[in-house]
């Protein structure tokens, strides 16, 4: 278990130094074309565009893995005993049932009905799309990890 945390925290943050990388490094050409160049390169801002969806997206399930997300626990932090269990077992399988039903089944659903391509770049947008489920299922995995990780420490305070 802990190695494939170890895998899943790596490839996120690849992923997400990756695209920021890329962020830094298009958005200065795109100023210093624009600005010193005097001739706009056309692909970078639809280039840039998309790679800040894919580090948002990437960056989302990266705080689902740490469960660093934003929270509204409001009625969470003032309840006990059993009807805080209860109720915290009620927002996970809410997250799960939307992660699963609006990201993975509705992105992969997305993706596969996708006919249009890119304005600039002629990327077929499928392809863009494909980064919702994949998200969705960084997602489940790191909740899985978590619900995981609670029963062992369940388990051994027993």
């Amino acid at each position: 278990m802990k190695s494939l945390e170890k895998i899943l925290d790596s490839v996120m943050r690849f992923l997400m130094a990756l695209s920021m990388f890329i962020l830094v490094a298009f958005g200065t050409w795109q100023i210093f074309s624009r600005w010193v160049l005097k001739d706009p390169s056309t692909f970078t801002d639809e280039l840039l565009r998309y790679v800040l969806i894919i580090a948002g997206m990437i960056g989302s399930a990266y705080c689902f893995y740490r469960d660093e997300h934003l929270a509204l626990t409001l009625v969470s932090d003032k309840a006990k005993g059993t009807f805080k269990f209860i109720l915290n077992i009620f927002i996970e399988a809410c997250i799960l049932f939307f992660v699963v039903y609006v990201f993975i089944y509705g992105g992969w659903k997305l993706s596969a009905t996708a006919t249009n391509v890119s304005s600039v770049m002629r990327i077929p947008m499928k392809t863009l799309y494909l980064i919702e489920p994949l998200c969705g299922i960084m997602i489940v995995i790191a909740r899985v990890l978590k619900y995981l990780q609670a029963f062992s420490k369940g388990g051994e305070n027993s």
